[in-house]
C-alpha cells in the first residue's frame, strides 16, 4: 500500500508564496516509479489537475491557469513532492491534493492511484 500526506496549506494575501508537501510512504512507493502529481478542488467546481512530475524529474507538465507561477519538484530519497506556488491569486483558492500515478505521466485523475488527505489554501484578496 501507498500512504500520502500533503501538508503546507494555509491563509496568503493576494500575490503571496506558498509551498506544499507531500510525503509517501509504504512498500509498494518504494517499489515502483510513481508520477507525482497535484490537483486542487474548489468547492462546487470539479477536481481540476494543476501538475504531475515523472519519477526521474524528466516530464513536467502544468495547467495552462498555473504556469509560469507554480513549480513542481520532487526529492525522491525522502519520498516527497514540492508544490512552490508564487504569485496566488484568489482563483487559487481551493483544497490541494496530492496523488500517486503507476503510469510514467498522467494528468487524469482517474490515473492515480493514491490520494493524500488534501490541505486547504486560501488567497484572500
Amino acid at each position: 500500500q501507498v500512504q500520502l500526506v500533503d501538508s503546507g496549506g494555509g491563509l496568503v494575501q493576494a500575490g503571496g508564496s506558498l509551498r506544499l508537501s507531500c510525503t509517501a510512504s509504504g512498500r509498494t512507493f518504494t517499489a515502483r516509479r510513481y508520477a507525482m502529481g497535484w490537483f486542487r478542488q474548489a468547492p462546487g467546481k470539479e477536481r481540476e489537475f494543476v501538475g504531475v512530475i515523472s519519477y526521474n524529474g524528466g516530464s513536467i507538465s502544468y495547467a495552462y491557469s498555473v504556469k509560469g507561477r507554480f513549480t513542481i519538484s520532487r526529492d525522491n530519497a525522502q519520498n516527497t513532492v514540492y508544490l512552490r506556488m508564487n504569485s496566488l491569486k484568489p482563483e487559487d483558492t481551493a483544497v490541494y491534493y496530492c496523488a500517486a500515478s503507476s503510469l510514467v505521466i498522467a494528468t487524469s485523475a482517474d490515473q492515480f492511484d493514491y490520494w493524500g488527505q488534501g490541505t486547504q489554501v486560501t488567497v484572500s484578496s
